[in-house]
């Protein structure tokens, strides 16, 4: 139902009374939908001479293209990073219950695990579209387990790794494979880092600098060599300093190859990053603002102790901060900036004619309301009865 006539015969869905986000900015118009994508009415209502089958009324609320989640560690009890012989029902299980914060599609992310987790996980997350079962999987994000032993954070320093001489075999040998693979996080100074980054991104794998004391020449020699992404900027990273900012100074630097957006993800809950730090990155660069949640197992679960991969963390107490950037530039940096990251803009992360009809309403306080997946609604906030 997705193309040629097949679509054409769909019903047509006329979503009313909304504002829409679309070009960067919220406008009051209808949004329509048939065959799981956005459609254009000019082109129904002078080439086809239809109107639509069905309205539904949106209450005045926001439509925004589907969030997209580049970097989940699990959530609701499940720890991708944990082996086990039904790795999928645990990804399901998470791709179900995150519908409800407006998430559609998701890069289920591994920590620094040992060999044997990756080479029994990463077959059993392969990418799959979504709909009423729950997000769609684009591919895994693997950080580490080639990342610096000094900014390590909280994956485990008996299973770091650095490249030997057979740099990108040994990446294959370490993974088991890279089929499924979406994103991977290394840090840029390792060793034969370089050839590395050059053959996934050959590969079309976006790489991320993460987890690094590099210096600003070294990272600006892995975007050069094909890195375009920046895992939890000021996280686990040299802090900035004037006389060489790091991987931060990415974010202004002049040696960027012609045409190379450099992105960067950043956690919005107060806690990882102060709210001033992302207002100052948010303004040096805002079009490459990717929000993220870095969730981890607990998430939906509550205080106290939870596992992430091979360790065991506490939680205690879950906060979210507003960056002071427009609504509309919070909602593009969950959608439409992850998208363009992986190259589904034309896709995802957007509402223009022809994407897919992937989509959350929310209200004023951008509390979700409702999540659609393909023009499909599924899952809608259960309202409160009287």
């Amino acid at each position: 139902m997705r193309g040629g006539q097949g679509a054409a015969r769909a019903p047509v869905i006329q979503f009313t009374n909304c504002r829409i986000l679309r070009g960067g900015a919220l406008l009051r118009e209808d949004l329509w939908v048939r065959g799981g994508r956005i459609l254009d009415p000019e082109k129904l209502f002078f080439e086809e001479r239809r109107v639509a089958d069905e309205q539904r009324d949106c209450g005045g609320c926001i439509l925004a293209p589907g969030f997209i989640d580049v970097q989940i560690n699990g959530g609701f009890g499940v720890d991708f990073s944990q082996a086990s012989e039904d790795v999928g029902s645990g990804v399901a299980l998470v791709a179900r219950r995150i519908l409800s914060h407006g998430v559609t599609s998701f890069c289920p992310t591994l920590v620094t695990s040992p060999l044997e987790v990756y080479h029994k996980v990463l077959p059993q997350i392969p990418v799959k579209s979504g709909g009423p079962h729950g997000a769609g999987v684009l591919g895994v994000h693997l950080e580490g387990p080639f990342i610096s032993r000094e900014k390590r954070g909280a994956h485990p320093e008996a299973h770091l790794r650095s490249f030997e001489a057979d740099a990108f075999q040994d990446v294959l040998a370490t993974y088991g494979g890279l089929d499924n693979v979406r994103i991977v996080t290394l840090a840029p100074e390792l060793g034969h880092s370089q050839e590395v980054i050059r053959a996934l991104t050959a590969l079309g794998i976006c790489v991320s600098l993460g987890h690094s004391v590099a210096d600003l020449g070294t990272a600006e020699e892995a975007v050069q060599s094909g890195a375009t992404f920046i895992t939890h900027l000021f996280n686990a990273m040299l802090p900035f300093h004037h006389r060489d900012p790091g991987i931060v100074g990415l974010l202004t630097s002049d040696r960027l190859p012609a045409g190379r957006r450099i992105f960067y993800g950043m956690i919005a809950d107060g806690i990882h990053t102060n709210p001033a730090a992302l207002r100052i990155a948010h303004r040096a660069h805002p079009k490459g603002l990717v929000l993220v949640t870095d969730a981890v197992p607990a998430l939906g679960l509550g205080n106290g102790r939870h596992t992430l991969g091979q360790q065991e963390v506490e939680v205690d107490g879950l906060t979210a901060y507003v960056a002071g950037c427009s609504v509309e530039s919070a909602l593009e940096a969950a959608s439409l900036h992850p998208a363009q990251l992986l190259g589904l803009e034309k896709r995802k992360g957007t509402l223009d004619f022809g994407a897919d009809a992937d989509f959350v309403v929310l209200d004023d306080s951008l509390h979700v309301r409702a999540t659609y997946i393909s023009g499909e609604l599924v899952w809608q906030v259960e309202e409160a009865r009287p």
